[in-house]
């Protein structure tokens, strides 16, 4: 095989180790040697390229921090959902006939609230926390008077790392223990699920074997925000640290203003059950 001057053809070299031949003229070709400052120039400016994009690939959010990402974006907006799939269907269904709205009230660097409200039921917050693996979704229920449920605070943490679009929560060891002690067997097989396309859709989703619930939210419209929910302040607790609105959530709170400002700013439909 070829070889020049110390360098084999065949094999191919990093590029660190061909800088570091490029500036060692005692194995250059003489007729080479008078171009090794130029050439290491070259070398450099590649090694700082990739450089760079290697940075650039680190600083990419991982999935969750994408999904926690795009629903801090919403923070302050309310949406109006209808259910999608509930099957098999219970006889008297607490969500059917039902208004149901969503409320990302309250938004921390590392935890965002969201109230479900069911009609006037404002029993339901979902809490979504970013954890050192990933994420976890607690379920906070509230009587009226703002106490604890005894079915409260059930969830669980993300198995996978999942998508920016699509985060699952098998029901975790606690949540296990609190179905059986309340005679919940069914329910300790449960896995929640929560999709965002932004401007588009929210999706909220229950299923285990046999049980399948989904609500779908409208992101492309929002609705005035609802009371607060059972056991929280009139005025949510958004940390200054949240950030600013993306274009569209701006645009969306402007829609509100104006709708409310000029006595349009009615509750939403009821949503109908499919």
């Amino acid at each position: 095989m070829a070889r020049l001057d110390g360098i084999d053809a065949a094999r191919p070299l990093s590029a660190i180790e061909t800088a570091r031949r490029m500036t060692d003229t005692k194995t250059l070709p003489s007729r080479m040697r008078v171009q090794a400052p130029a050439t290491l120039l070259i070398v450099l400016a590649v090694l700082q390229f990739q450089a760079a994009l290697a940075a650039d690939a680190s600083r990419t959010p991982l999935p969750a921090d994408a999904f926690m990402g795009a629903i801090a974006d919403l923070c302050g907006l309310a949406f109006a959902g209808r259910i999608t799939a509930n099957d098999p269907a219970a006889p008297g269904d607490p969500f059917a006939g039902k208004a149901l709205v969503m409320h990302v009230r309250e938004c921390g660097p590392a935890q965002v609230r969201i109230p479900f409200h069911v009609g006037e039921d404002r029993s339901r917050t979902w809490v979504l926390t970013r954890t050192d693996t990933g994420l976890r979704l607690k379920h906070d229920h509230r009587h009226a008077d703002g106490s604890a449920d005894v079915l409260t605070m059930y969830g669980g943490d993300t198995a996978d790392p999942g998508s920016a679009a699509r985060q699952q929560f098998p029901a975790d060891a606690e949540s296990r223990a609190l179905f059986r002690r309340e005679g919940l067997q069914a329910s300790i097989d449960n896995t929640w699920a929560m999709e965002i396309q932004p401007g588009v859709r929210f999706v909220y989703e229950l299923a285990r074997p046999g049980r399948l619930f989904r609500v779908e939210f409208d992101l492309s419209q929002a609705v005035p925000a609802p009371p607060a929910p059972w056991g929280s302040a009139a005025e949510p607790a958004i940390p200054v640290e949240r950030g600013e609105h993306t274009e569209r959530s701006r645009q969306l709170l402007q829609e509100i203003e104006e709708r409310i400002a000029s006595g349009q700013g009615s509750s939403p439909e009821p949503a109908s059950a499919d």
